[in-house]
């Protein structure tokens, strides 16, 4: 239990540090609040409205090990190394990915 709590206490600094430290975070937070309880009550299923859900879920971990990725790269150092770009490319293309499934999930079930 102790673990479980120690873990908890993690993740809940983790949230607080990327709505504190990155823009982009906080941007994708509203747009869930919004767009959350759209997708619940657009949903025609419960299968539906998990993917509508997910869909957004999917954005906040994507943006979360982006943030978590630029930050240890920026810990090696400031200068510009092409595997440092490289990897932070990576990272937002990862969360480029999770809003374009967003939109497909969206308009896969909506439309």
């Amino acid at each position: 239990m102790d673990r479980l709590l120690k873990a908890t206490k993690y993740s809940l600094m983790g949230l607080k540090a990327a709505w504190e430290t990155e823009a982009a975070f906080r941007q994708e937070v509203f747009l869930f609040i919004i767009l959350a309880p759209l997708g619940m009550w657009l949903g025609e299923s419960g299968l539906e409205r998990a993917a509508l859900v997910g869909a957004l879920f999917i954005v906040l971990i994507a943006e979360l090990l982006n943030s978590g990725l630029e930050a240890a790269i920026d810990r090696i150092g400031e200068d510009i190394h092409p595997l440092s770009k490289k990897a932070k490319d990576v990272g937002s293309a990862a969360v480029f990915i999770a809003l374009v499934n967003v939109v497909v999930t969206w308009g896969l079930i909506l439309v």
